[in-house]
Order: structure tokens, then sequence, then C-alpha cells
């Protein structure tokens, strides 16, 4: 995928702990990078990293679901030249999933900003064909990036 010089990546970080554990393991402009290369077309991308808190607090508030997921995509505007959306990153989940898998931080929250970047972008996975459709441009965005498959099991 193209990057485009109009779509503008803003991050935020829902407090200053999580601010300081997200820079120790990657650095602002690296995501920058990452988001610039899984999205096509200009727009804006708002990136937020929560805590457990408001991770549960927006999962049972927009999914019902009552507890902390790893990424949430919020898409606002998608055309073939334009996307608008929140992706929310629960930075204690990702942690914790990365441990738990054997895989580095950094592999893990890139998978993850290439994933919710495709569902911003309109891809999907709740039935096979579109999740095999999607896990097929992850792995290929992430080699690009130079990261691992992240679905296959080690």
């Amino acid at each position: 995928m193209p990057t485009d010089p109009r779509l503008v990546v803003d991050i935020q970080c829902a407090t200053p702990a999580i601010e300081i554990a997200l820079g120790k393991a990657v650095s602002f402009t690296l995501i920058k990078k990452w988001v610039k290369a899984s999205t096509r077309g200009g727009g804006l991308l708002t990136l937020r990293f929560v805590n457990i808190t408001e991770g549960k607090k927006l999962n049972g508030e927009f999914r019902k679901k009552d507890y902390a997921t790893n990424v949430l995509t919020f898409p606002y505007e998608l055309s073939k030249s334009n996307v608008v959306a929140d992706v929310i990153f629960c930075l204690p989940i990702v942690q914790r999933e990365a441990k738990e898998q054997g895989k580095s931080l950094v592999a893990h929250l890139a998978h993850l900003i290439v994933h919710g970047c495709l569902h911003a972008q309109g891809y999907d996975h709740e039935v096979d064909k579109d999740a095999k459709k999607m896990e097929a441009l992850e792995v290929k965005l992430l080699k690009k990036m130079g990261f691992p498959n992240p679905y296959l099991v080690t």
C-alpha cells in the first residue's frame, strides 16, 4: 500500500504511565511509519493507548463486553481516498499477550497496529473468507516491515 502524505496520524496516551511504557518499547515515529505503511489514501487515524480501566469501559460501552481487549477500531469515514478512524489499544493487554505468546512487544504492537488500520479501512474477520483475506494482508504488510508471520505458532 503506498503511503499518502495527506494521512495524518495522531498518537495519544491516556496517562503518563502509558506514555512511558509505550516509549520504552517503540518510538512514535516508528508507530506512524507502521500506520502509513498499512493505510492507503489520506485521512486521519488517531491511535490512543489506554489502561485496563478505559479499555474495559470502551469495550463495554461499544461492544457490550465486560473486559478490556487488545484493540478496538472506530471507523468514521471511509472512501477510496480517505479514512478517518480512532484505533484504541489497551497497552497492558497487549503487553500481557506478547508475553503469553512469546513474542516481542514491538512485534505484537506492529501486528495490532496493522490489524487496527485494516479494520479502519473496512477489512473484517467475522467470516472465514474475510478472515483469511485480512490475515494474508497482515502477514504481507508485516513481512515488508521486517516482522514474522504473527499467526505461526512457535
